[in-house]
């Protein structure tokens, strides 16, 4: 079937299935562009369950697009604690200081100017402009990308970049002029609830009827499935430096990886290093002081997208020595009460929850 050929008919049962099926989410009770951005900022990447509370409490402290660009990008940061991805809620700030700069504080509708926003994308731009402003322009998310894959049967035929191209024309062809948001929701909702990558709810569809590989008995192969990117395993050794109630933190530099957030000081081990021994070299080239360590606390594992982590922890009570902290932002001594007031990386946040549970008794 053709993507043109029944589409009226498409975009009637789904937008009715959308009115009687759609979840309720907060950002959904209001056509105003701005929580509309910030969800679909925060669900890149990230399921609808594990949003809303973060939706809620950012919406709460930055309820209009002025009060988060007046913001530190500190507070803005532990708002965005436990989301991951940080670089999101960078871009989110940035953006919002050009928006309330350049635009009276309101966000742009077209796509040319909503495109030039940090972080914003060919996919949250048809998003923001589809939902709030009521225009024609499709969105392409993974979930999408599946619906259209199994409804018209379309492979990539090894050409990744050319199949992309033709699911966005598919895409354009399919919203309607009236109601656009309301269809790409439902698009999306589609593949969230129903169309699922394994073990689709093909009897509960609302479009199984017309679906080229329901019909075909070929569901389990559209999308056709991708190489995975081969996992990175890295181990690292970090120290909790403690003197007098108080315990050593650092800022990662703006420019690298999570920028910005703050971690205990150590670094990845070398293959011929045991433990320790990467643990001293890392804090003699981080501080320009030797360290004692007294002994492991804890090891952690945290996995993210491209590499998992194995944290060793150690406990190093501070005996003497003037650091000289060069591959950081900045550094200070915090009470251990205090360190939730930092936004830390998923893994090191584990060691603040772990130090803030026993008051710094080892």
């Amino acid at each position: 079937m053709k993507p043109a050929a029944g589409k009226r008919k498409i975009q009637k049962i789904l937008l009715d299935w959308f009115d009687r099926d759609q979840r309720d989410m907060p950002w959904r009770n209001s056509r105003d562009p701005y929580p509309i951005w910030v969800s679909e900022i925060m669900l890149q990447q990230t399921q609808v369950k594990t949003v809303i509370p973060f939706f809620e409490r950012w919406m709460k402290s930055f309820p209009t697009l002025q009060k988060l660009a007046c913001s530190r990008e500190e507070t803005v940061l532990k708002h965005w604690e436990g989301l991951g991805y940080y670089s999101r809620a960078r871009n989110l700030h940035r953006a919002a200081k050009v928006v309330v700069k350049e635009h009276k504080a309101k966000v742009p509708d077209s796509y040319d100017t909503l495109i030039k926003l940090p972080g914003i994308g060919r996919y949250t731009a048809g998003a923001i402009l589809s939902i709030a402003f009521d225009q024609p322009v499709p969105v392409l998310d993974g979930n999408v990308k599946r619906v259209l894959s199994r409804l018209f049967v379309m492979q990539g035929n090894g050409v990744p970049a050319a199949h992309e191209n033709r699911l966005w024309e598919v895409s354009a062809q399919l919203v309607p002029g009236k109601r656009p948001g309301d269809f790409n929701q439902a698009m999306m909702e589609l593949g969230a609830t129903v169309c699922l990558p394994k073990k689709p709810l093909c009897l509960v569809c609302p479009l199984h009827k017309r679906c080229e590989a329901q019909q075909q008995g070929v569901v389990d192969q559209f999308p056709a499935p991708q190489a995975r990117a081969r996992t990175q395993k890295i181990e690292v050794s970090a120290a909790v430096i403690t003197r007098g109630g108080k315990v050593y933190i650092q800022q990662r530099l703006h420019g690298g990886l999570m920028g910005g957030l703050w971690e205990f000081p150590g670094g990845k081990r070398k293959p011929d290093e045991t433990e320790e021994a990467c643990l001293k070299r890392e804090i003699k080239e981080e501080l320009g002081v030797p360290i004692t360590i007294s002994k492991k606390l804890m090891t952690l594992k945290h996995s993210y997208t491209q590499f998992r982590v194995t944290l060793h922890v150690f406990w190093c009570p501070w005996k003497s020595g003037r650091i000289r902290a060069t591959q950081c932002e900045q550094w200070k001594w915090v009470k251990y009460e205090d360190l939730k007031q930092f936004t830390f990386p998923a893994a090191n946040a584990k060691i603040v929850k772990s130090l803030m549970s026993n008051g710094g008794k080892f």
